[in-house]
């Protein structure tokens, strides 16, 4: 019997037939994982150079797709960020696992390369197009276009008809797909959901989309600070399997034991070293070649190592969006009535550096789906700063939720479930190395320290939640007693006044004393109304404010230089109620409507 001829495949060969794993597995995954990598991919490249983001975003329908039930969609995202020469092109948009930030230990959006390259690739494969990129940087002196497609066989982008571009920004980059997909917009797997999401954990970039049968839609910054990229961190030895650790070695050439420990690895200084040699290591191999050593040798140090206490890593890797530009984007969900938002200091979760923030807002106004009165909490993910839309039940931070006993703080919650109520629970989580379940990025693997760490902070959020409520209950005890004193207590001075026979005078007297202890005295909500008014009108004519009438809404002002110091973090906060002329004149008719209903 022959045997059969055994062959090699390319990478880009094993994910042109396997691109359910990076996100591809449906038309309606395929539209939102394609739109997803381009926007990722701009918002590195502008932190990166320190340029406030500005992307544009436009999915229109162009016909029917190829395959069964689907759509041919067209997919546009512009940027301004830097731009790419055009020999980083072909590499970017079709080789995979060509990546800048490849290994390198950073809290970047894309790691692997491989995303951006499986979009041309399904590009290619259901409108036989690969992809449409338009680059300039500041050195070109014209912006140039070009098709890029994926060389299958040989795991490299193809360049085709170079020709003359157009950028609305003097430099950036645009990409256009054309795809067989199905448009979601709304639901776990929406775009309007993702796109929300993104600007939420971004409040320093401004988006613009345009949506099939939507009118287009800018959500302006709220933040002028650019964040910091952190410096990229080297792993912990603690957090390897053996073939990752040898795997490791032969990144570093021809380098001593002893280098390669101190350089390959974070935390590993002279003094680890000597601990290795009082736990073990023959001190002779410190001095040998990486190169030379074999795999029990190999196996040998692996087994020190582990052996051996280490310090923790360094958390200046992780970076945080901040609460104070975490609660000013948290206004840009809708109507909220109070949120809080939490951000803990970064911390060591099985030997990785870790951050995580929370937000809980309660909205109003939400009728239907996720986040109403009687469904469960919307829950939104972040990782890195980008949404995760899919396999929420298997999550870390969905565990970590229902871990919590949310009727503790004044929220409905079923045995072993989300808590319910019109709230938006919104948890971000940030590090350098976030262990995920698959390829596509969609779930957080759920270790115990990573869901104690994230249930931590969902509880700081709560009791700050449950204070609120707890008030909210008090004033409402307040205004109940009140009320119905009100209701009542004119009966009874009426008929003591016809048991005692007082006079008209008396009566009113003591009408009059049951308003003031009441604290509903007429004559003082009109002074205070005339006050507001004359303010009002003062301020007006000055030009310093702009009187505010109930068909008007004041927009959030954005500050317009960038803080240089650190200031104080905002916790948690209720939306503030301006003062205006309309306030006033509703206390005047809430306490004459009062006096009319006592007398």
């Amino acid at each position: 019997m022959a045997k059969d001829k055994i062959t090699s495949s390319s990478t880009a060969e094993y994910f042109s037939k396997n691109l359910q794993q990076v996100g591809f597995s449906s038309p309606t995954k395929a539209v939102l994982t394609t739109l997803k990598e381009a926007v990722d991919n701009s918002l590195d490249a502008c932190e990166e150079q320190g340029i406030l983001p500005e992307i544009s975003v436009v999915i229109e329908k162009k016909g029917t797709g190829t395959l069964k039930n689907t759509d041919l969609i067209h997919i546009r995202v512009e940027d301004n960020g830097p731009g790419l020469s055009l020999d980083d092109v072909p590499k970017v948009f079709g080789e995979y696992l060509a990546s800048s930030k490849f290994g390198r230990g950073r809290c970047s959006r894309g790691q692997q390369g491989i995303g951006i390259s499986a979009a041309t690739t399904w590009a290619q494969l259901t409108s036989a197009k690969g992809v449409t990129v338009t680059t300039k940087t500041k050195t070109m002196r014209q912006a140039v276009q070009v098709q890029v497609a994926v060389d299958i066989k040989h795991n490299k982008g193809v360049l085709k008809e170079k020709k003359e571009g157009k950028l609305k920004n003097p430099h950036g980059l645009s990409v256009e797909f054309l795809i067989d997909g199905r448009i979601q917009l709304q639901g776990e797997g929406g775009l309007i959901t993702y796109l929300t999401g993104t600007a939420l954990v971004n409040p320093h970039l401004t988006l613009h989309y345009t949506l099939p049968d939507q009118k287009p839609v800018t959500i302006s910054r709220v933040s002028n600070d650019c964040p910091e990229v952190p410096s990229a961190t080297e792993p912990h030895p603690h957090t390897m399997k053996l073939g990752e650790f040898i795997a490791h070695s032969h990144l570093f050439g021809r380098i001593t034991l002893k280098a390669w420990l101190k350089k390959g690895f974070s935390r590993i200084s002279d003094n680890s070293l000597a601990e290795f040699v009082k736990n073990g290591l023959n001190k002779k191999m410190l001095d040998m070649s990486v190169d030379k050593i074999n795999e029990a040798q190999f196996k040998d140090i692996f087994s020190v190592i582990h052996k051996t206490e280490l310090m923790s890593p360094s958390t200046k890797s992780v970076m945080t969006i901040g609460e104070e530009s975490f609660s000013k984007s948290v206004r840009r969900l809708g109507e909220v009535d109070f949120f809080s938002v939490v951000t803990r200091k970064p911390t060591i979760c099985d030997y990785k550096p870790v951050a995580v923030e929370v937000a809980v807002a309660r909205l109003k106004g939400v009728t239907k789906g996720e986040g109403t009165e009687d469904g469960p909490v919307q829950v939104l993910r972040f990782a890195n700063r980008v949404p995760l839309q899919f396999d929420k039940s298997a999550c870390a931070m969905v565990k970590a939720i229902e871990s919590v006993n949310w009727r503790a703080y004044g929220l409905q919650q079923p045995k072993d479930s989300l808590p319910s109520g019109p709230y938006v629970v919104a948890v971000s989580l940030v590090s350098p190395f976030i262990k995920f379940k698959n390829a596509s990025k969609e779930t957080i693997d759920a270790s115990d320290e990573l869901v104690e760490e994230l249930r931590r902070t969902l509880i700081q959020a709560g009791q700050r939640l449950s204070r609120h409520i707890k008030k909210e209950h008090r004033e409402q005890d307040l205004e109940n007693k009140l009320r119905y004193i009100e209701q009542f207590c004119p009966i009874l001075v009426d008929c003591l006044c016809r048991i005692t026979k007082a006079p008209e005078k008396r009566k009113k007297k003591a009408t009059e004393g049951l308003e003031k202890i009441l604290g509903r005295d007429l004559t003082a909500a009109k002074k205070e109304f005339k006050e507001a008014d004359l303010a009002a009108k003062e301020a007006a004519a000055k030009g310093k404010i702009q009187i505010i009438t109930d068909d008007a809404v004041e927009a959030p002002e954005l500050e317009e230089k960038p803080s240089k110091g650190k200031k104080r973090e905002v916790k948690s906060q209720q939306p503030e109620a301006k003062p205006t002329k309309t306030t006033a004149k509703a206390s005047v008719k809430r306490a004459a409507s009062k006096e009319k209903s006592a007398t």
